[in-house]
């Protein structure tokens, strides 16, 4: 008797409980060929005076990790919730952080020459920006949910 009750509970469960949707951009791998490949798939893709063109490497929900190749300064940028993990994979570049942000630019920030292996954290609720870049630089950036909470 148990087991039957327990056949006819397991075959109620999918409407009792609500619809769950598949995860379908699962990936948890790349090789260095695969990074390689979207570096050479961004690079053929980024028009004349585009200052990034990003590729996704990995996912797994809620995280991403993404490529972004950048062959000139861009933007300043802010990210109120979430900090931002990068690592240089090639190339070298400056960038600004802290300060104050003013439209597309920052006033008073921090410069830092970053090149390949550098990592880095941006918390989250501070400007950053790429200034300047030598060549072409390929990063791997992670945005890190943080809710708003100041970082320890």
């Amino acid at each position: 008797m148990k087991s039957l009750i327990a056949v006819l509970f397991v075959s109620m469960l999918p409407g009792i409980l609500p619809a769950q949707t598949p995860v379908t951009s699962l990936q948890t791998f790349a090789s260095s060929a695969d990074v390689q490949a979207l570096i050479a798939k961004a690079r053929s893709e980024r028009k004349d005076g585009q200052a990034i063109v990003a590729e996704k490497i990995l996912q797994f929900a809620p995280y991403s990790a993404n490529l972004e190749y950048r062959a000139s300064a861009g933007p300043a940028a802010v990210h109120e919730k979430e900090a931002e993990m990068m690592f240089v994979i090639d190339g070298s570049a400056t960038l600004v952080t802290g300060g104050k942000l003013t439209g597309a630019t920052i006033q008073g920030g921090e410069s830092r020459k970053i090149s390949k292996g550098d990592f880095l954290v941006v918390p989250e609720n501070t400007p950053h920006q790429i200034s300047a870049v030598e060549g072409a630089v390929v990063l791997m950036t992670i945005k890190i949910p943080r809710g708003g909470a100041s970082a320890p």
